[in-house]
């Protein structure tokens, strides 16, 4: 059964930094592309940060660009998320989530295969 754990998300004040990790099961992420999206009531889940899956090329979206860098560790099956000088309007809850390989980069959510149970990150002004 494959399990994509999130983890490190909390409260943090605007300009903090936070790093999500995600751990999967059931899941050798060394053959996935891997991504990170997020969703607040109400909206659509967001594309946020991929991540190929050897690890050379990296994907974000405008919104967390220069501000958040996605990594990925294989030897442990885990992927990362650090962010940086946070905004209240990066509250949300975040999701880690693993394609195909001939997806890399994708930042539709459809195009994701597997999907850990989220994690909430609140930032306050």
């Amino acid at each position: 059964q494959v399990q994509l754990v999130e983890s490190g998300g909390g409260l943090v004040q605007a300009g903090g930094s936070l790093r999500l990790s995600c751990a999967a099961s059931g899941l050798t992420i060394s053959s996935y592309a891997m991504g990170w999206f997020r969703q607040v009531p109400g909206k659509e889940r967001e594309f946020v940060a991929a991540i190929s899956w050897t690890g050379g090329n990296r994907y974000y979206a405008d919104s967390v660009k220069g501000r958040f860098t996605i990594s990925r560790d294989n030897a442990k099956n885990t992927v990362y998320l650090q962010m940086d000088s946070l905004k209240p309007e990066d509250t949300a809850v975040y999701y880690c989530a693993g394609c195909e390989a001939y997806f890399s980069g994708s930042t539709s959510a459809y195009q994701y295969k597997y999907w850990g149970q989220g994690t909430q990150l609140t930032v306050s002004s």
